[in-house]
């Protein structure tokens, strides 16, 4: 079975809001067995707008990826956010 990638472009407003929320999405992580693979660093937009902050998160299928996003766990975490910051997020299935 594919894995499940959840690839999120951030832009983060308030750094100790976005902090909160980061620790509020651990049990959902480990609930759906979310391994972060990419969480900030360095990087550059060589093409489009891009945004400042990348992450991918691997799921063990597409569907845990999906039941993460979705979960009751992560609207908790979603809540704490949205005043945090912008955000694109995109669940694609690994090959």
């Amino acid at each position: 079975m594919p894995k499940g990638y959840l690839i999120a472009q951030t832009i983060v407003t308030d750094k100790e809001a976005w902090g909160r929320y980061v620790e509020k999405t651990r049990p959902a992580l480990a609930k759906f067995g979310g391994t972060p693979i990419v969480r900030g660093g360095q990087s550059e937009t060589v093409e489009g707008n891009g945004f400042a902050r990348n992450v991918i998160i691997e799921f063990p299928s597409y569907e845990a990826a999906i039941g993460y996003a979705r979960s009751p766990e992560y609207a908790e975490a979603k809540a704490l956010r949205e005043a945090a910051g912008e955000m694109n997020m995109t669940i694609v299935e690994g090959v």
